[in-house]
């Protein structure tokens, strides 16, 4: 269940989508303290290169960010 589902960027990924990106926060990142110390989030596709693209778009400087901002969120890839 979604409550903001008109937030989301891109539809709610399905089943069927078996190659991921694992986002995450290292122990050390003190937004860790606003949310649970093992939150974590996964993004789906289709296939490798199209989950290798969308993790490469992720890990770029935020085009709205403030300067000296640094997010540490960490992306990894997953598969099902």
């Amino acid at each position: 269940m979604l409550s903001n589902s008109h937030n989301l960027v891109t539809p709610p990924q399905t089943d069927d989508k078996r190659f991921g990106v694992r986002a995450s926060l290292p122990a050390s990142d003190p937004f860790r303290h606003l949310l649970d110390a093992n939150w974590e989030t996964f993004y789906w596709y289709a296939g490798a290169a199209e989950r290798d693209a969308a993790m490469t778009d992720m890990r770029k400087r935020h085009r709205y960010s403030r300067m000296g901002d640094a997010p540490t969120v960490r992306y990894e890839p997953v598969n099902r």
